[in-house]
């Protein structure tokens, strides 16, 4: 408990600071034309070298920028890993806050993009033309990537959600792989009969898994105009997941082994967790950490409400170019040749989820073989489920607050065996609270 409520101060700490250090000059405001130019500063970058830092948590970003600076010889790439989730954002944030020391480029997850987007932070790399790979990527994660008008990133990865199970538990109790959601809440009540001891999924609440299923329902919560911002978790969207997944919490289907723990990964292996509805990056996790579940899992599309295809995202993260760079043009050159250049075949190899259509529809992708999933060629799952990506979703611009105290309200709902819908009106309020004491207009409804 001291280390969650150390974790909910250092957020809190984290979007005081940014809000405090807001300007007029912070996002292109909504109706206005954004920054255009084009990439002649980028290439004259390149050309002339230079010293950029590089502060990221992926596996893929050592072998990235060794392969970088082989290309240009000339750049150097300091690389950090600073950590991850709070300590990389707290770290960052301090950088910024005290005008020296920040990175020039840096890893920031969709989520929290805009928390450091509306500081003016970033750089808008539409004055590079960078517009001009909108082309290029999925729908839903170029969304991302935009705050406004302002582009401040190229996307790195996505997470398009699937249905991952273990087809050995499905085929000892004859169960069909569901395509709706009344189908999937029918398999969980005939495994919970077959066998007392396994659950059809394990959920003890998580924010991200949450706003990623009011997203797959065509939920819209949350809204942003600059510091204006409106909050409403009864939206139809909301409702609508609701009301399927209290027939879970409520019905006590749900495993109560929480995620990422030893247990977690062992139910995962020996089959207590049947099915697991994750982002495009889950097959890493089973690879690496559930050696057990070999040539048992499989996957399929999400389940839907109405059986026609559509699904959320579920994780992801870009690059971003910081203000305090002193070589803002090299460092934009940099995110290019990860995102939109050569830097993407090594993050491939690592295991990582494409947001580029080009590699999406690569016929070495698609085709190719997963030994874990028993040779079965998942990326054809995983790359339609891209493509059928719900839009319009936007994140709170103090989205990581958000999702520290979320187990305090939402959460409670799941220990209870209660109502979700009750758990998201207290997280709402406390979220309208929040968001009006650091400095935001902040609506409900």
């Amino acid at each position: 408990m001291i280390r969650r409520h150390m974790k909910i101060a250092a957020a809190a700490a984290l979007v005081t600071a940014m809000v405090a250090g807001c300007s007029s000059g912070g996002t292109t405001p909504a109706g206005q034309p954004a920054a255009t130019g084009n990439q002649d500063a980028v290439d004259a970058a390149l050309q002339a070298g230079g010293t950029i830092t590089y502060w990221s948590w992926t596996p893929s970003a050592e072998e990235q920028v060794a392969a970088f600076q082989k290309e240009y010889p000339k750049v150097k790439v300091n690389y950090v890993n600073a950590g991850t989730g709070n300590d990389h954002y707290t770290k960052l944030q301090n950088a910024i806050k005290a005008g020296s020391g920040a990175p020039d480029v840096a890893q920031i997850e969709y989520q929290a993009l805009p928390q450091f987007a509306l500081t003016d932070s970033l750089v808008d790399l539409n004055q590079y033309g960078y517009s001009t790979f909108e082309k290029d990527y999925t729908a839903s994660t170029w969304s991302s990537v935009k705050v406004g008008n302002g582009l401040y990133g190229l996307p790195q990865d996505s997470g398009p959600m699937a249905l991952f199970y273990n087809k050995e538990v499905f085929d000892k109790f004859s169960l069909t792989v569901p395509k709706t959601w009344d189908e999937y809440i029918d398999v969980a009540k005939k495994l919970r009969a077959a066998d007392p001891a396994k659950s059809i999924t394990a959920d003890t609440g998580d924010a991200g898994f949450t706003t990623s299923m009011i997203w797959q329902a065509g939920g819209h919560p949350f809204t942003t105009d600059g510091r204006n911002v409106k909050i409403n978790l009864a939206d139809p969207g909301a409702k609508k997941w609701t009301a399927k997944w209290d027939q879970l919490v409520q019905g006590k289907l749900l495993s109560g082994i929480k995620g990422w723990t030893d247990d977690w990964y062992r139910a995962l292996g020996d089959g207590t967790i049947a099915t697991q509805l994750a982002g495009a990056w889950f097959p890493g996790v089973l690879k690496e950490s559930v050696a057990a579940g070999a040539g048992k899992w499989a996957v399929a599309p999400i389940p839907t409400y109405d059986g026609k295809p559509v699904t959320a995202e579920n994780g992801g993260s870009t690059q971003s170019v910081l203000k305090q760079s002193a070589n803002q043009p090299l460092a934009a050159a940099f995110v290019r040749w990860l995102n939109n250049g050569n830097g993407i075949k090594p993050f491939l190899d690592s295991g990582g989820f494409p947001a580029t259509k080009a590699d999406l529809s690569a016929s070495s992708f698609l085709e190719a073989p997963n030994a874990y999933f028993g040779g079965v060629k998942i990326n054809q799952v995983l790359t339609q489920a891209a493509n059928e990506v719900a839009k319009g979703w936007t994140y709170l611009p103090y989205q990581l607050y958000a999702n520290t105290i979320y187990g305090d309200t939402v959460g409670k709902a799941y220990l209870n065996s209660s109502a979700l819908d009750g758990g998201l009106a207290d997280w709402q309020k406390a979220l309208v609270e929040y968001g009006n004491q650091q400095g935001f207009t902040v609506s409900a409804g």
